[in-house]
């Protein structure tokens, strides 16, 4: 095995090999985010025919893998696209993967997908009852919104909630601060702590610059951060500003001082001095398939108050010595918050259902699928 192809299993322990990306140097799979938790499911996974690599592109027509060398083209070996049940189990942006190099190291066949230590995915749009992998391997979510036109309280609680399912630490990250008045600003920050979010807030302008460099302080040396919001929130820009040019293309406000959307897939981009950003397309319908134990954990407030309800099993819709509805009536609970984390509830416990239905289906069929091919080679 050819060092130059990509760090092989019998590697591990050495974590010598470097990367050269842009103006970086002496890059190695550590700087990647291959900490010791990959490590150790890379030693259960045992397979020392394969190398290892990190996702960073992923679209119709294959992708993009990142090895000591660079970026190479990848393809799925066929064995693993037709063996998973669900396109949820296929390689996503962020991805450990195990790979073999042909064509003299240009050319990269994924074998297999590490476990994923967090992840970020919602519901397939539409009627659909599976999920859509946006991501994986995050440390830090930053869900962006406008102050201008863009500010949505209910949006942030979906955001959070699709964070927290996939155990992401949550920022918040209000952005074009330059086209409102401190007062407006303050304002705003002021109406998502009175909702019941406690989550870290951060404001910046990317005309101004204001902002960025307490965003920058975040950025540590093989970590990787998500962009999370609307089109037209100013996510790329963030990002041309972190690296320090006009990397990625963006296009000119529109009329009403909104951003237009550019970008168009999901990709795993490396800063000079340190860090990882995957860039993400924005996304207009947000799903949930989380389960409701993780919507309790989002709505941490209404949990701690539901804790001194009359009944354990209580619904929180009419019962009687319901604190959380004592909360609404009294107003130390907002009706918008105390909706929406209904509405999210039950919602979740819908397509939660679903889901294990169309699970057992799936299962069933894959077995039918390998019986007939193991009688067909009798």
């Amino acid at each position: 095995m050819r060092a130059r192809q990509g760090m092989g299993i019998d590697s591990l322990a050495i974590m010598t090999y470097k990367i050269s990306i842009g103006t970086r140097k002496d890059m190695d799979f550590i700087d990647l985010g291959f900490d010791s938790w990959f490590e150790d499911c890379a030693t259960e996974l045992h397979q020392p025919d394969y190398n290892i690599a990190r996702v960073t592109a992923v679209d119709r027509s294959g992708g993009l893998i990142r090895n000591e060398n660079g970026e190479v083209s990848s393809e799925l070996a066929g064995k693993l696209r037709f063996s998973v049940l669900a396109s949820a189990d296929l390689p996503c942006v962020g991805d450990w993967v195990f790979v073999q190099y042909h064509n003299d190291g240009e050319l990269a066949i994924i074998h297999g997908v590490f476990p994923r230590k967090t992840f970020l995915r919602r519901k397939c749009a539409g009627k659909t009852v599976d999920f859509q992998m946006i991501a994986a391997n995050i440390d830090i979510a930053f869900i962006v919104q406008s102050c201008h036109y863009d500010f949505n309280l209910r949006r942030f609680e979906r955001y959070l909630v699709m964070a927290n399912e996939g155990r992401i630490e949550p920022i918040l990250v209000l952005t074009k601060t330059d086209l409102i008045t401190k007062d407006e600003l303050e304002k705003k920050v002021a109406a998502i702590r009175e909702s019941g979010i406690t989550t870290k807030i951060l404001t910046l302008s990317n005309t101004t610059g204001a902002g960025l460099d307490e965003l920058r302080q975040f950025l540590v040396t093989g970590k990787t951060y998500c962009l999370l919001g609307s089109s037209g929130v100013g996510k790329t820009t963030i990002i041309n500003r972190l690296v320090g040019r006009d990397e990625f293309s963006t296009k000119a406000v529109s009329g009403t001082g909104e951003g237009i959307h550019t970008t168009a897939r999901r990709q795993l981009i490396l800063l000079d001095k340190g860090g990882m950003f995957i860039d993400t397309p924005g996304m207009r319908e947000l799903g949930i398939l989380a389960s409701s134990d993780v919507i309790e954990d989002s709505f941490n407030d209404i949990h701690g108050m539901a804790m001194n309800c009359q009944y354990a099993n209580c619904s929180h819709i009419r019962e009687r010595g319901c604190s959380v509805l004592e909360a609404v009536e009294n107003g130390s609970l907002s009706e918008d918050r105390y909706k929406s984390y209904l509405k999210l509830k039950k919602e979740s416990e819908f397509y939660e259902l679903s889901y294990v239905e169309k699970r057992k289906k799936d299962k069933a069929f894959g077995k039918f699928v390998k019986l007939a091919k193991s009688q067909l080679k009798k």
